[in-house]
């Protein structure tokens, strides 16, 4: 495990822990902790690229547009999803360059924050069939004039009220990957593919153009992973692995799974469909493409996952 290209895709729980209100003390008090594990993983002589999720926060940034309509004009989610990289980004950058002086490593390495933009394809089937889930709640009259004013789709959300949905398109490629290349040629510990990234479309001379959508963070950061060059891709989060029967008496943790057996599990449903699923998913598109391993596990655990010790672990066949 020493000496490798490690990319890691930090889980809500880097930011946010269960009953915490998300202030900005608590976020700060979480990211440190999630230094702690990367600058750990960088004293064994590895290279790290850190992506993560921004859920909470992008969700925030929502909440504060339609707080302050009448006042500011609203942006777009591909800025909202910007600034969210540019929020989270620092605080992770601070907090690791912080850590690497703390242990004597700040000579050695300096950390970076790349404004990251994914492209997907315009003629993806999932802008027909928009899934996910964004910015507040309202009634049903307020949805539906919203979405007669803005071109908006809504549905009833299953938690209460209504509210706006968007597509959820895959990523093809990540425009900002050489440039995190050559950070990581120059001992850069590099953050990036923020929240799975801003996504654009391309158009046929390659130009680029923000669109509304929710990119999976983490088959985005498995693609990320590929585009690098990546030994290994490790998802960490706040349960130790994947697991059949979840939350039951009879729950097992998987500690080894085949590309094969993992899709097999897929098909069947056995993980959840916004939590654990898109993560076996992203494993297994890394694994099955580059034949190198990658891992699901606790956020505290990285080294002993990456081990093979604890969480689930995806080997070829």
């Amino acid at each position: 495990m020493n000496g490798k290209l490690i990319v890691i895709a930090l889980g809500g729980n880097a930011f946010l822990q269960k009953d915490e209100k998300g202030t900005v003390e608590e976020q700060w008090r979480n990211v440190y902790a999630a230094a702690k594990t990367i600058v750990e993983l960088i004293k064994m002589g590895n290279k790290v690229v850190v992506t993560h999720g921004n859920g909470p926060q992008v969700g925030n940034v929502m909440e504060w547009m339609e707080a302050l309509k009448h006042k500011i004009p609203p942006l777009t989610m591909d800025i909202a999803g910007a600034m969210t990289q540019g929020w989270i980004g620092y605080m992770l950058q601070q907090a690791i360059q912080n850590v690497l002086i703390e242990e004597g490593l700040d000579h050695r390495y300096r950390v970076a924050t790349i404004v990251n933009q994914v492209v997907v394809r315009s003629d993806d089937p999932a802008w027909n069939n928009p899934t996910k889930y964004v910015g507040p709640y309202y009634t049903e009259e307020e949805a539906k004039k919203l979405a007669a004013e803005k071109g908006w789709v809504v549905k009833p959300d299953p938690r209460g009220g209504w509210r706006r949905v968007v597509p959820s398109p895959d990523v093809v490629d990540n425009v900002e990957k050489e440039a995190i290349k050559t950070l990581l040629e120059n001992n850069f510990i590099v953050i990036a593919s923020g929240g799975g990234g801003i996504p654009v479309v391309r158009d046929e001379k390659g130009r680029h153009r923000g669109v509304e959508a929710v990119i999976d963070k983490d088959l985005a950061g498995q693609l990320l992973a590929r585009l690098v060059g990546a030994d290994h891709f490790i998802i960490l989060t706040d349960v130790d692995g994947a697991y059949i029967n979840y939350g039951k008496p009879n729950q097992q943790l998987l500690k080894v799974l085949t590309v094969s057996e993992a899709k097999k599990l897929l098909e069947q449903g056995v993980f959840g469909a916004g939590s654990m699923g898109p993560k076996v998913k992203a494993c297994v598109r890394f694994t099955e493409a580059t034949g190198k391993e990658s891992f699901i596990g606790h956020l505290y655990k990285a080294i002993s996952t990456l081990r093979g010790e604890t969480g689930t672990k995806f080997i070829p066949g």
